[in-house]
């Protein structure tokens, strides 16, 4: 049941995707450069509440070892649940631009190729009606 849930949620989200493939692009784009940024910074917090857990431990301060650790397991908690689901993101723009054409509203489109200032992009064409 989860995973004809989990498909056609991905259906949809690729059928409305495919209606503005140049902005649904930035969007998707933006948000793993966007989940990228919060993950390392979950990894950089996690580092330094560990350090203070340390610092703690030296001192024989259990407060202070407490915090450290309790703020270091939910930071790496955190940067694993970012990590997962930027590996969603990138996924799901995977799987929308391997393919090479859809038809979506009787209408065929294809996967074209785009060169500007030097970078390759995909992009899908309105081509025919189809039925």
């Amino acid at each position: 049941m989860n995973r004809l849930l989990i498909g056609i949620l991905l259906a949809g989200t690729i059928s409305i995707s495919a209606l503005m493939p140049s902005v649904s692009r930035a969007q998707t784009r933006a948000q793993i450069e966007h989940r990228q940024k919060t993950k390392n910074d979950w990894r950089n917090i996690a580092y330094g509440a560990g350090a203070l857990g340390l610092l703690g431990l030296l001192n024989h301060d259990s407060t202070l070892t407490f915090v450290g650790v309790a703020g270091a397991l939910y930071a790496a908690n955190r940067y694993e649940q970012d990590r997962k689901s930027q590996s969603k993101l990138q996924r799901a723009r995977a799987a929308y631009f391997t393919r090479g054409s859809f038809v979506r509203d009787g209408w065929l489109y294809k996967r074209r190729t785009v060169y500007k200032n030097g970078k390759k992009y995909y992009q899908f064409v309105k081509v025919r009606r189809v039925g």
